[in-house]
């Protein structure tokens, strides 16, 4: 793991010093600085120049998430580092100002983190969440749901798969399908001797990849937002949602994801240090690490004895959810759509829709589902349910603060223009086949280093898009390979970022220590990856075959370096 994060620093490293040498007058640095100089505000004017608006280099606007990572990684405490990396943020901002950038950090930073209308939504729906899981777990919801999912996952591979195939079943919304699965099969993978960090994994890896390419999610209207306007600046005549229909055989890292997770839960075998978990949960039934700080804190033993298993007192709750928040995209779209005089289609009512409004309905009327059901079916008091509810709410309090400050961290990367220097370093590398996998490796590096993949859209589309319209004109290929790079590569960095906010979510909701989660997930990431890239995007773009067979050449291989890689579980 030591030699995976030097070897990052590195790179990054090894970027800055590009960055630093860029000429200006040099062709294709000039095109990246262009396209920057008409989509960013004036301080990009700066960061073209090697010079940030505060008068200090542009590669120290890669410190923060390097401190931020390397101490995550390295000291195991993701709260100290990602503090230390927003002040670091705030002490670069701040003109090299102890004093001041303290109390930016403080007053500012943080702050501006816990106010943004997008962050407050999901802490509100995350504390929600938690008390309706308190609730369940306490009136035995959560004890009935164990004990009859487990009447089929009899096995640990039953169970791993059960958690794969319910992970693809909650397919509209990462968070959602985080929290959800992962906290409803802890206690079924708990009893058949599954690793915590396993069960974080199996998690981590289905939501925002299945969230990423479902037709209908939060993400569909973000993604096809991103298309549509890059093809309405360019010109372009193409359906948006069509083209993002037509990016998915396209998106490699994603699809191979899912396939992997179903591989890996069938063949019982693991490598590095996820088989070292595996082993300690089977072997010694310690699910987790000797010492570890789990993100959340649900507790079967909170069950009172008298209280008998209710699978109906978690099963309702989680329907309610899911129903409400359906009705709620639908009627809240519909409207719009409405309103705003567009032919109705679902794609465009799922497209104007406020999901994260209608998850926040949904997760309150599950609330209120749960509570009902714990005083009605006389498990708990009136009383015992409100505390139930607390419970559930304080342990989500770690993972609450995690966010906030990963959020922060990620506006100091914004404010100091991290993405625009790791872009500038890298830009003039850029040759027509080579473009999807360039621009595959810039989304993993700058969602890795801010921790946010709708950031990372938001940032290269107007990029990189434009820039392989120019470079390779009409190339069906090019522009469908780089649409859908930006898309998988950001899903990628996302995924195993110790400061993005759906690895926490997925820690918080498996009860797994954030750290253990990062480090056991990070080496099936880097194949998969890998894979992607050797197998499929290179190959792909330089034409040597087609994108569903890239995929099947790509899933051989991946097959094929995972058991040699492997070891079984039950040595």
């Amino acid at each position: 793991m030591r030699a995976v994060l030097f070897g990052l620093v590195i790179i990054l490293v090894f970027a800055a010093t590009r960055a630093g040498a860029l000429d200006n007058d040099d062709p294709a640095s000039s095109l990246i600085h262009d396209i920057s100089l008409n989509i960013t505000p004036e301080a990009a004017v700066e960061v073209a120049a090697g010079v940030e608006p505060g008068g200090l280099p542009s590669w120290t606007s890669i410190l923060p998430p390097i401190l931020a990572i390397l101490f995550a990684l390295l000291f195991r405490h993701v709260l100290v580092a990602l503090f230390f990396g927003v002040w670091l943020g705030a002490f670069l901002i701040s003109d090299l100002s102890f004093v001041t950038s303290f109390a930016r950090l403080l007053d500012t930073h943080i702050i501006n983190a816990m106010t943004d209308r997008g962050h407050a939504s999901i802490l509100v729906f995350s504390l929600l969440l938690g008390g309706m899981l308190g609730l369940m777990t306490q009136s035995g919801g959560a004890k009935g749901l164990a004990s009859w999912v487990g009447t089929d996952a009899t096995s640990r591979r039953r169970g791993q798969l059960t958690t794969w195939f319910l992970g693809l079943l909650v397919f509209f919304d990462d968070y959602a399908n985080s929290l959800l699965v992962g906290s409803s099969m802890r206690p079924v993978t708990d009893r058949l001797r599954i690793s915590r960090e396993k069960l974080a994994f199996l998690v981590d890896a289905t939501a925002a990849p299945v969230a990423s390419l479902a037709l209908v999610s939060s993400w569909i209207g973000v993604e096809v937002g991103y298309i549509a306007d890059q093809f309405t600046q360019l010109g372009i005549d193409r359906d948006a949602y069509l083209t993002f229909i037509e990016t998915i055989p396209f998106r490699f890292y994603p699809v191979l994801m899912l396939f992997f997770v179903a591989w890996v839960s069938l063949r019982g075998r693991d490598f590095g240090p996820m088989l070292r978990a595996e082993r300690r949960a089977f072997h010694e039934g310690l699910v987790s690490r000797p010492g570890a700080q789990p993100a959340s804190d649900f507790h079967e033993e909170a069950v009172p004895e008298h209280v008998l298993g209710r699978p109906m007192n978690a099963l309702i709750p989680v329907a309610v959810v899911v129903l409400v928040a359906a009705i709620g995209i639908y009627v809240d779209g519909r409207a719009k759509v409405v309103s705003a005089g567009i032919d109705v289609s679902l794609r465009a009512i799922v497209g104007e829709a406020s999901s994260s409004a209608a998850i926040l309905w949904g997760t309150g009327a599950g609330c209120m589902a749960a509570f009902g059901l714990s005083v009605g079916s006389g498990a708990l008091s009136f009383a015992s349910s409100i505390d139930a509810w607390m419970s559930g709410m304080r342990s989500m309090l770690f993972a609450a603060v995690i966010l906030v400050l990963a959020w922060a961290l990620g506006g100091v990367c914004r404010d100091l223009d991290t993405a625009s220097f790791l872009i500038g370093a890298v830009g003039d590398w850029i040759a027509p086949a080579w473009i999807p996998t360039t621009v595959f490796v810039m989304a993993a590096l700058v969602s890795f280093a801010t921790g946010t993949s709708w950031g990372t859209m938001a940032i290269l589309f107007p990029l990189v898009v434009p820039l392989a319209h120019e470079i390779a004109p009409g190339n069906e290929t090019i522009l469908l390979g780089t649409v859908s790079s930006i898309l998988a590569g950001s899903v990628w960095g996302d995924h195993c970022s110790p400061i993005s906010d759906t690895t926490v979510l997925s820690s918080m909701a498996s009860s797994c220590d954030h750290m253990d989660h990062v480090r056991t997930q990070l080496p099936y990431a880097l194949l998969v990856g890998a894979v992607s890239v050797l197998c499929a995007e290179l190959p792909v773009a330089a034409g040597w075959y087609g994108p569903w067979v890239g995929l099947l050449v790509g899933a051989l291989v991946m097959v094929a370096a995972f058991e040699s890689l492997s070891s079984p579980v039950r040595r």
